[in-house]
């Protein structure tokens, strides 16, 4: 494991980190794993505007987010238990968005998925148990909390609309699975007093990568990508099917939201979502539009084809989510309007193609 300093770590005049001459308490300690995902990278970015100590975990070496936070940066293969015990030393707060390469369709194939979607938390809640060992908490004191990055497809075909988190689970696909199974030991580990444990569902995620390489592979880019191609968008349905996009920043805040309200969250998993139940025609048609708008060509058209035999059954199943508890708790609501959104992603991947052009010139 390698730690890399951040090049804007001073620690600022107002932060309660301490120092030689202060006995103030330090500030807490936070540490994200999975920093350089497209999620991890908002999470930290939004983290990094607070006056914290942070500390970004990834595989991938990465620069330091702007902003008041004692930010360090470590390079490590959380796989690696003791990369893992050495990643979260000390932490007050771990943030857990590590997920394996490839996303749901790895999950059915790579067997090295689930170490990363399920092992990591396993070894995580056990390096974090109360022990004798150098960095861990003092005798008496909270365990550290643990927010985790569930998925809202974790319920399987969607039982009605809207969801609120109320329904059983009956996974659909490996990745859904071992995503719930992730969640499962989290509880465990929570009802034993080993950690302070809170799951946010996260909805279909969107927006621009807040740092580069860390792109977003989901349905808006995916569609986006072969807009700005001059290609097709093609559907697996007639449009009318749903689903609930929020934007990366936005769910980004609803993270931060849990770290500053997280007693009635403990114990517990939390729908988000916008709450609208975005028909994806629509959706496409508006991501058309913008990259129309943004390259001066028409909009490319947006078609209906024959689903493959590999789609899964949740993905012909309206979603839309009902995120008031979690709204209710922690004053969290969604900013970022879809047209904004989709508008910002579309710009962002057109500048993206531009510099790529440019680099190889």
């Amino acid at each position: 494991m390698q730690r890399t300093p951040s090049s804007t770590s001073a620690t600022p005049a107002n932060s309660a980190a301490p120092s030689a001459t202060s006995s103030a308490a330090p500030a807490p300690l936070i540490t994200v794993l999975g920093a350089s995902g497209f999620v991890g990278s908002a999470v930290t970015r939004a983290l990094a505007r607070r006056p914290v100590r942070l500390r970004a975990v990834a595989r991938r070496p990465s620069t330091p987010p702007p902003g008041p936070a004692e930010t360090s940066v470590v390079t490590a293969d959380l796989t690696d238990r003791s990369a893992l015990a050495e990643a979260v030393a000390g932490s007050d707060v771990v943030v857990h968005l590590l997920l394996a390469d490839g996303g749901w369709r790895a999950a059915e194939n790579d067997p090295g998925a689930e170490r990363v979607n399920v092992g990591v938390m396993r070894d995580l809640v056990d390096v974090l148990r109360p022990g004798p060992g150098p960095g861990d908490a003092a005798p008496g004191a909270a365990p550290p909390l643990v927010v985790y990055g569930g998925a809202a497809s974790q319920v399987g075909v969607p039982p009605r609309e809207p969801l609120d988190g109320s329904e059983p689970d009956h996974p659909g696909t490996a990745y859904d699975q071992q995503k719930l199974t992730a969640e499962q030991i989290l509880k465990k580990a929570t009802a034993e007093g080993s950690v302070r444990g809170v799951s946010l569902r996260l909805p279909t995620v969107f927006g621009e990568s807040a740092v580069p390489g860390a792109d977003d592979r989901g349905v808006v880019s995916a569609m986006a990508r072969r807009a700005l191609a001059g290609e097709p968008l093609t559907m697996w349905h007639d449009g009318t099917v749903r689903r609930d996009l929020v934007h990366a920043e936005d769910v980004a805040a609803a993270f931060t939201a849990a770290l500053d309200h997280p007693d009635p969250l403990v114990g517990g998993h939390w729908l988000i979502g916008a709450g609208r139940g975005d028909e994806l025609g629509e959706v496409f048609r508006l991501i058309a539009r913008a990259m129309s708008a943004h390259t001066g060509r028409p909009p490319v058209a947006v078609e209906s084809v024959a689903p493959p035999s590999h789609a899964p059954g949740t993905d012909f199943r309206s979603v839309t989510i009902d995120s008031s508890l979690f709204r209710a708790a922690t004053g969290w609501h969604p900013r970022i309007p879809l047209s904004e959104g989709v508008r910002r992603t579309v710009a962002a991947l057109a500048r993206q193609q531009q510099a790529e052009e440019a680099s190889v010139r």
